[in-house]
């Protein structure tokens, strides 16, 4: 994969044999692509939902309990959802997506459909009353994402070193892409 505004492929060989140049590519399970981190989060908001999906029976069983309900969902569905999630660049549309996705899974755990015109504030209250306070989806990424920076920062290894490091030559005229280390002074401030 190349990161080039010009849109050049370099040929490279290994073995005699070309390798193809790609705009994205799945590397341990989670998509590198060249237009930032919206294709792995869409992926994984897609991953947790059809996780989501295949415990129907479990959140129609009524002899389980609504706490029980919203464990397994922040264990089995939403571990698969924040895989990697520490080197998302969010955005304004991703954090809403996320809330978005977070909703529509507390929803389908307490029954509720959006023809119901329950808010989700109501929703909210309801899942606070079975499991006490919790932290939401969004704050959960955007603590882990605090964490890997705080770890990367302090070491000494080549992370930090990428993380801190300039690319000699400027930025092209137009509105930047927002890049990741960018989402902390904006949480801090």
């Amino acid at each position: 994969m190349t990161n080039n505004t010009n849109g050049f492929s370099t040929d490279i060989r290994v073995n005699g044999e070309k390798l193809d140049c790609v705009n994205r590519f799945k590397y341990l399970g989670a998509i590198i692509a060249d237009e930032g981190s919206k294709p792995e989060i869409l992926a994984r908001i897609a991953q947790a939902t059809a996780a989501l999906a295949k415990l129907k029976t479990i959140w129609n069983d009524r002899n389980i309990a609504l706490s029980s309900k919203i464990r397994l969902m922040r264990s089995l569905v939403m571990s698969i959802f924040m895989y990697a999630c520490e080197s998302w660049t969010l955005t304004a549309d991703t954090e809403r997506r996320i809330q978005a996705m977070e909703m529509r899974c507390l929803r389908k755990l307490l029954g509720i459909t959006y023809r119901d015109h329950i808010s989700n504030e109501e929703v909210r209250n309801r899942t606070r009353q079975a499991i006490g306070p919790h932290e939401d989806l969004l704050t959960t990424v955007k603590r882990r994402k605090f964490k890997w920076y705080g770890h990367i920062t302090r070491s000494s290894g080549l992370g930090k070193t990428i993380l801190q490091g300039t690319v000699q030559g400027g930025r092209r005229r137009g509105r930047q892409k927002k890049r990741w280390d960018e989402n902390i002074p904006e949480w801090t401030a």
